[in-house]
Order: C-alpha cells, then sequence, then structure tokens
C-alpha cells in the first residue's frame, strides 16, 4: 500500500428504496465512528433518485457521494439525464465516468467519456473514470492495449490542458470480475494498475500518476480486500453488490484503514 490515502467507493447502481438508503447512510457513518482510526476515505453513488435521501443521512460526516452519470452538456434537451450543474447543486463531490454497465447498456464510447470527464471538471466535480477489459479482450492478450487506449483518450481533455483541473480517479473494473463473482488475484489486478499508472504517468506526468487514486472494482468483498489492498499500486475499491450491506460495506474500509499509512 503506497502513501496515497486509500478510497473506497460504494456503487449502489439501480438498487434500494429511499428508506433503505437512509438506513444504510446512517449505519455508515454509525459505523465509521466506531473505527479507532479513520484514514480512508469513503464515497458513496446512489442511483439519482435517492441522492437527497443520502445526503441528509451523511450530510456533517466525512463522507462524500456522487452521480453514476452525467451527460456531456450542462443543460439542454436531454430527456432522462442528468447534469453536472444538477449533481453540483445536489451536494455531489464525485461522479462515475465510463462504467462498463454504461458502455455495455447504453453504448458509451471512449470519446463519450472524456466530454463527460471534461463536463465534471468544469462542473467543479471529481470525475471516478472506470476502464476495463472484457473477456475476451484479456484472452487474446489486449488487455494492456485497451486500458491504455481507454485511458488516453478519456484523458485527453486533461492532457490538452496540461495539468488535471481538479482531483480525479481511476477505477480498474475487469468486466469479466464484475458481478461474476470471479475476482481478479492480487497479481494480475497489480499488474493491470502498475501498467495503467505508467500510462498516467506518459500523459499526465509523473506527479500526477503518484498522487492519483487507482481503485480496483470487482467483486471486491471483506474476504479479498486485504490481500488487493496490500499491492502497491491498489489505492481502494469500486464496490458493487458487497456495498448494499452496510457491515459487509464497513469491513472492506476497516481492511483499508488497517493497510494505510504503512
Amino acid at each position: 500500500m503506497s502513501a496515497r490515502v486509500p478510497l473506497v467507493a460504494a456503487n449502489w447502481k439501480m438498487n434500494l428504496l429511499r428508506a433503505d438508503a437512509e438506513a444504510h447512510g446512517r449505519r455508515l457513518v454509525e459505523g465509521l465512528g466506531e473505527l479507532s482510526s479513520k484514514l480512508t476515505e469513503v464515497v458513496i453513488f446512489p442511483s439519482f433518485p435517492l441522492l437527497p435521501a443520502v445526503a441528509a443521512a451523511l450530510r456533517g460526516s466525512a463522507v462524500a457521494w456522487g452521480g453514476q452519470d452525467l451527460h456531456p452538456e450542462d443543460a439542454g434537451a436531454h430527456t432522462g439525464d442528468v447534469s453536472g450543474p444538477q449533481l453540483a447543486d445536489a451536494g455531489c463531490a464525485w461522479v462515475l465516468a465510463g462504467h462498463s454497465e454504461r458502455r455495455h447498456d447504453h453504448g458509451e464510447t471512449d470519446g463519450t467519456v472524456a466530454r463527460k470527464a471534461e463536463a465534471a471538471f468544469r462542473n467543479g466535480l471529481a470525475p471516478m473514470l472506470c476502464i476495463g477489459e472484457t473477456k475476451a479482450e484479456r484472452d487474446a492478450g489486449e488487455t494492456f492495449g485497451v486500458l491504455a487506449r481507454q485511458l488516453g483518450i478519456a484523458l485527453e481533455p486533461v492532457a490538452a490542458s496540461g495539468s488535471p483541473p481538479s482531483p480525479f480517479a481511476l477505477a480498474y473494473e475487469p468486466v469479466w470480475a464484475i458481478g461474476t463473482g470471479d475476482t481478479a488475484t492480487p497479481e494480475i489486478a497489480q499488474e493491470a494498475h502498475r501498467h495503467v499508472r505508467q500510462v498516467l504517468a506518459e500523459r499526465l506526468g509523473e506527479e500526477t500518476a503518484r498522487a492519483t487514486r487507482i481503485l480496483y472494482g470487482g467483486s471486491v468483498k471483506p474476504g479479498n480486500a486485504a490481500d488487493l489492498i496490500a499491492e502497491t499500486d491498489i489505492d481502494g475499491f469500486l464496490v458493487g453488490g458487497a456495498s448494499l450491506d452496510p457491515e459487509e460495506f464497513l469491513a472492506i474500509i476497516r481492511r483499508c484503514d488497517g493497510a494505510a499509512g504503512r
């Protein structure tokens, strides 16, 4: 584990109702208060209708919240979409961009992700840029090429400006490990994270590469979190299914908190 502050994010996807979201948020704040040390940053990504309930439950705590997606434009005739200004107005600090389910379900391209990242920066939101290969791409030996392409295009607006306008994070999510129960071994995950950090250094410089947190996402659970977070270039997790159980999510946070500052 590096000196970078661990970051653990909960992606609730299209799950939970308002009462559940409020209860989960309250339990999370309570559970974090029970930790003897609080060295891990935490963010929750609820679905859009739940943002007010989550904000009410988390307000005043150290836990941040964010949107699961945003439109590249700030306003306009885009039925069903949500803009950066609307997320900022809802108190969001973060936003996901390029999640594999958005790419698969909605046909989002690398170029679309780049425009969303630009919109996030423009509106003072920290984008969490998601990248990852499919099983077919991994089996074909294309993992590094896919990651370099996705990251390179997503960062084009940042590279053009010379430096990141504000903090951001990356999430490596091997598509073959999302919701399947399969998890990349710590060695496989570290290899991918190291490559991503090298690409980041080539695009934005060594200083940015050293400072940027790269999260692992793909069937993360309390049982595998400690081994994963021990790897040099893994700085935390983007958690899906396990984040729907407050106790499991807290257990993952505790694994990161225990590894922080080593």
